[in-house]
């Protein structure tokens, strides 16, 4: 047992989970307050504005953010300080380069895209000046690249809270001074106060100068290009799908339907996202280091995987167990429906925690190709699923088929990294996998045979004993010494609960 391993994993977890869940909150306020003061209208103008500079950043920055992370962590696996200092200055170039690109081409572009977007030029101004909110968040995010690649994840889950809080201290005073019209603006302050933020952490990694010959520069950008390119390409094939499937639900089902999917899939991503964003910001460089030596390598993975069932399940279960009560308690009781396809999407999550930590061996072996043809195919079936299942069983398809493209994802890239590693689940993950999937299925279906009340009762039972196991098993993996402090102090107190090894 490697506790050093396990103890790294639940602190970069800790960590990320923490500034999420503050995050989280800081956004339902946001939200909340920019709905009162801008109303539908303005508020729906808003999410646009906000999807269309969302999709402009990904395009511009071209991917360089994921393949810098990857590029970094290699440099600083071999230990060669010339080495990080010539990545970290092309990266810091490349994406400058990206994000003036990417600012003029919306400039240039604003006109045309205001016609797509709205039916006319009216909008054509604000548009344009998102290319400064563009510039801004390019840039961050290769500031952000670098505090990944170097695994300062105490840095990364600080500037997350940053943001979080400058989007709302920023953003609601200039609505409610300027309404409509500030929202452009709000766009773009926000983007200015995270590239601060970025730059403020980033500089306090001391990267010795370096003077490098065009060749060589060109060498290191078409490497970081190349990946790039493929990370940005799934990146496009996961909003492209993700806006097909609302499609496909908004001509099925109907508008209403579409908007109990997508509080129902806000939700989902509440219960396991911070488990999912600390395999990218932690695991991923750590994975990166050891992509030399296989065994350490799948080690890594069974490690990574073992502690993300045992901090999701409690998570995914409650979400199944009370959907009911906080779909109302977030939103409001016409968006009750809801609950239904949320616990589909929860099933689906739940699969992702176990797909994605082997996914990654691909992605950190730089395997671009394959890593696309497996995006490429998860996303044909998603779409094939979507159509077929909602029409069958109408929203709720929607969640069937999200589940069930990633049972084929499960299926798909098992072979795969056993092919790239020779990867095997561990025997502690085949029976811990078998656990979080029964325990899982046991919920869901309570609701599928029991009634309401008896399947709310059976789920929070199910939930309260499965959250008491999965901290006993994470203080058996890492020992009580090793867990954060806040994190040990709320341990000693369920002591009682967790067993005598807990305490």
């Amino acid at each position: 047992m490697t506790t050093g391993s396990y103890r790294d994993i639940v602190r970069s977890s800790a960590l990320i989970g923490g500034s999420s869940a503050i995050g989280i909150a800081v956004g339902l306020l946001r939200t909340k307050a920019m709905a009162m003061l801008l109303g539908p209208a303005a508020f729906g103008l808003m999410g646009a504005y906000l999807a269309l500079s969302e999709l402009a950043r990904a395009v511009a920055q071209l991917g360089i953010n994921a393949s810098g992370v990857r590029q970094i962590a290699a440099a600083v696996a071999g230990g060669d300080a010339a080495r990080i200092a010539c990545t970290v200055t092309v990266l810091r170039r490349t994406a400058l380069a990206c994000a003036a690109l990417g600012a003029a081409a919306m400039v240039l572009l604003a006109l045309p895209l205001a016609r797509l977007s709205f039916g006319d030029g009216a909008h054509a101004g604000d548009i344009a000046l998102l290319g400064a909110a563009v510039f801004f968040a390019v840039v961050a995010a290769g500031q952000g690249a670098l505090l990944q690649g170097m695994r300062r994840i105490g840095d990364l889950a600080r500037l997350g809270l940053v943001g979080g809080v400058a989007s709302t201290v920023v953003g609601v005073p200039m609505v409610w001074w300027l309404g409509a019209a500030g929202v452009a603006p709000t766009l773009v302050m926000v983007a200015a106060v995270s590239l601060l933020a970025s730059w403020r952490y980033a500089r306090a990694i001391r990267v010795p100068p370096v003077t490098l010959a065009r060749g060589e520069f060109t060498r290191e950008a078409a490497a970081l290009l190349r990946l790039g390119l493929a990370f940005m390409a799934s990146g496009l094939l996961t909003l492209g799908a993700s806006y097909l499937v609302r499609v496909i639900v908004l001509r099925g089902p109907g508008l209403e339907a579409a908007g109990l999917y997508q509080a129902a899939w806000t939700i989902a991503g509440i219960a396991t996202g911070f488990v999912l964003q600390a395999l990218g910001t932690d695991f991923y460089p750590r994975l990166v280091a050891a992509q030399h030596d296989s065994a350490q390598a799948n080690r890594l993975v069974n490690e990574q995987a073992q502690v993300s069932m045992l901090l999701a399940l409690p998570g995914v279960l409650a979400t199944l167990s009370l959907a009911p009560l906080v779909v109302p308690l977030l939103y409001s009781q016409g968006f009750g429906p809801a609950a239904g396809v949320l616990r589909w999407l929860c099933l689906g999550m739940a699969l992702r925690v176990l797909t994605w930590p082997i996914g990654y061996i691909v992605i950190a072996q730089g395997r671009q190709s394959l890593f696309l043809a497996t995006e490429v195919a998860w996303a044909g079936v998603n779409l094939v699923l979507t159509w077929l299942c909602v029409g069958a069983w109408g929203l709720d398809g929607a969640g069937i088929a999200f589940f069930g493209s990633y049972v084929f994802h499960a299926l798909l890239v098992y072979p795969i990294a056993r092919r790239a590693s020779g990867f095997r689940w561990s025997r502690a993950n085949k029976l811990g996998a078998t656990c979080f999937a029964l325990t899982i299925g046991a919920v869901f279906g309570g609701w599928r045979v029991l009634p309401g009340g008896a399947a709310l009762a059976f789920g929070v039972f199910a939930t309260v004993v499965a959250t008491a196991a999965c901290l006993r098993a994470l203080v058996l993996l890492v020992g009580p010494a090793g867990l954060p402090p806040r994190l040990a102090r709320l341990l000693r107190r369920v002591a009682p609960v967790v067993g005598g090894e807990a305490s």
